[in-house]
Parts: structure tokens; sequence; C-alpha cells
């Protein structure tokens, strides 16, 4: 009796343990052979301590010098060279980090895969085939006639209609989109700083921040403040700066760079920031459609305010809404010294890596 009372009890636990492991064993494949490196390797830092999903990732040359790994399941790829090394796959599920091109590829994958696309810009998936020929007509012309006619541009509808579409804002698409959740907090301290430390992280753009505004307020400024200026200058942002820096306050220092700003060296500034500034425009152009930071838009902001743990103060008319967002006022000086003091907000409460997993992971599930 004892013996085969110990015979079904070894089988039910090795039962238990076979579902498990078909559970563990749910195939995803994540495509990313454009841009947005940062959030690949989110998904695959989120997805490496997963007990449910098996993952093959499909990177661009570009995007696996962005992050030094060499493993069994990440795979160098071009587009030509995508649907060759999927033939023949079985995945519960494709998921493609960016659709701005290679729509003649991306097309032929939704047809033969159960796939979800990464929405960056909500109002160019509702473009037609009528307003993207009259894009080329606006600007880039060069780059949009070798997207129409290597590229298939024309197709971009039909890939955004056949796939689901994920955005990683729960603002963006007012809920009627799936919110996939990837980023997560991962520095909590902050570095000794010996002067008040802002810093402004993106690329020195103002299509997408008004950097004018910027200088003209901090010309302003009374108090011993440091700005930091965290992505690349150049062109006419690069001499607004050059010469702001010549005719600064004396209690402003400011620091900018002239290249691509190193990872290593952007984590360091980003740990040293007492708060976050991010002058977002309103609106910026996509494929000349208005896309609405917020609203039809997300900002990389959002992540770099999660990940390194800083209350960031927007705009007053951002339409997002986080509790780590403070809107900016009339008295932006007065506001940066002391948001820290009126804020308290407690990154791990909801962003710890383990909750965005599970969130990550229930998600996925509800797309098999």
């Amino acid at each position: 009796m004892f013996i085969a009372a110990l015979l079904i009890f070894t089988v039910k636990i090795f039962a238990s343990l076979a579902s498990k492991q078909y559970i563990a064993l749910k195939k995803i494949a994540y495509i990313e052979v454009d841009t947005h490196a940062e959030i690949a390797r989110n998904f695959m830092e989120l997805m490496n301590g997963s007990t449910e999903f098996s993952v093959d990732y499909y990177f661009s040359k570009k995007i696996l010098k962005q992050f030094g790994v060499n493993l069994p399941n990440v795979h160098e790829t071009e587009s030509s060279a995508l649907l060759e090394q999927l033939k023949n796959k079985q995945y519960d599920l494709l998921i493609i980090g960016t659709v701005h091109r290679y729509f003649n590829v991306f097309e032929k994958i939704t047809v033969q895969f159960n796939t979800a696309v990464i929405v960056h810009n909500l109002n160019f998936t509702k473009i037609s085939r009528f307003q993207l020929l009259k894009s080329l007509l606006k600007e880039d012309f060069t780059y949009r006639l070798k997207l129409l006619l290597k590229e298939s541009l024309l197709s971009a509808p039909e890939v955004y209609r056949k796939a689901e579409k994920l955005v990683l804002d729960e603002n963006i698409g007012k809920g009627k989109l799936k919110f996939l959740p990837l980023f997560f907090n991962e520095f909590q301290k902050k570095n000794a700083s010996e002067i008040f430390t802002v810093v402004i992280p993106g690329a020195v753009s103002q299509q997408r921040r008004d950097y004018l505004s910027v200088l003209e307020r901090i010309r302003n400024f009374n108090k011993n403040m440091r700005i930091v200026f965290l992505g690349k200058a150049d062109g006419k942002e690069l001499d607004w700066l050059k010469n702001f820096e010549k005719n600064k306050p004396k209690n402003i220092e400011i620091r900018y760079y002239t290249e691509k700003v190193p990872q290593p060296v952007f984590d360091e500034w980003m740990q040293n920031a007492d708060v976050l500034w991010c002058p977002l425009q309103k609106e910026t152009p996509f494929f000349n459609r208005k896309e609405l930071y917020g609203k039809t838009k997300m900002s990389g902001n959002i992540g770099d305010a999660i990940k390194f743990g800083k209350l960031a103060v927007f705009p007053e008319n951002y339409t997002g809404k986080h509790p780590f967002i403070i809107q900016e006022t009339i008295q932006i000086e007065e506001q940066l010294h002391h948001c820290n003091t009126s804020v308290n907000y407690d990154f791990q409460d909801k962003f710890s890596k383990e909750k965005v997993r599970e969130g990550l992971e229930e998600i996925m599930n509800s797309l098999i």
C-alpha cells in the first residue's frame, strides 16, 4: 500500500512539473531591425526572468552593436533575411518592435504568424495609402521614394490592420489599445552632487523639445544650478547652446554634447539628477502627420523617469497623466528646486522589475 501511494504521489509530482514546463515553453519571437534598441533591451531583461515564456530575438547588426550580447537565442538578421530565418518556425506570438519601414516583409509576417506590433506614432497607424503618397512630395523625398519602391510603403496600413497594436504608455489610445508594460525602476539612489543638477534627457532638437524657451528662462535663474542637455546637439541647436554659454549667468553651469552620449555617461548623469526637465513640444510630425505627446505618441522621458526613479517636470499642456510627472508652472526655477519635497513617490511600488514582469506576462498570455 505504501509503495503504491508513493508511486501515485511521484506520478502526480512529475505531471505537475511537466505541466509547468509546458507553460514555460510558450514560444515568442521579438524582432527589432530598425530603431528602439532600448525597448528591445527592456523586453529581454524582463523575459530573462520569465518562467512562462521562451523567447528568440532577431536583431539587426546596428541593434546588436548597442547590446553586446552573444546568446544562443539572439540571432543577427536583416530585413532581407528575416522571412527565410522564420521559415518553418513555430511561434505562439511574434512581436515587432518598430514598423516604420520594411513594410513588404512585415506584411508577409502578419499573414504567417500571430503578430503584434509596438506602436510609437498612433496617427501613423491610421494613415491611408493616398496620404502616404501625398507625403512623398512634402519632405525626405528620396528616402520616402525608396520606401515606396523597395519596401512597399503602401503596405503600411495593412500591417497595422492585421497585427495587434501595442502601446508602451497606458495614456496612448485612451485604453483602446493594449498596454505593454516594459519600463521598470532600476536605480533608486541619487549619486552625491555638490550642485543642484537638472537634466534634460534626449536629443537636442527643437522639433521635439522647446530649447529656445528653456534657454530664455534659465537666463533669469538666480540660484546656483547645473543644467545638463543630455543628448547630441548639432545644427542651430548647438549654435544656441554655444552662444548661451558665452553669455550665461555666473550662477548657471551648463553641459552639452556634440556626439551621441555614451550609455555609461548617460546613466551617470541621470543618477546625478535632482530632477528631470522635459520641455516637450505639444506635437511633432511623423510622415507629415501630427503626433501629440501624451495622446498619440509616447515620450521616451517617461521611461527615463521610471528607470532612474526621478520626478519629471512636463509642460502644463501635456495630456498624459503619471504620478511622477509634475506640471510646469510659471515659477519654474522654484518648482525645479522644490519638486523633490513637494512630491514623494515610490517607484518600486508600481515599477519594480517583478511587478512589471507580471504585467508583461499577463498581456503576453492574452495575445496568444
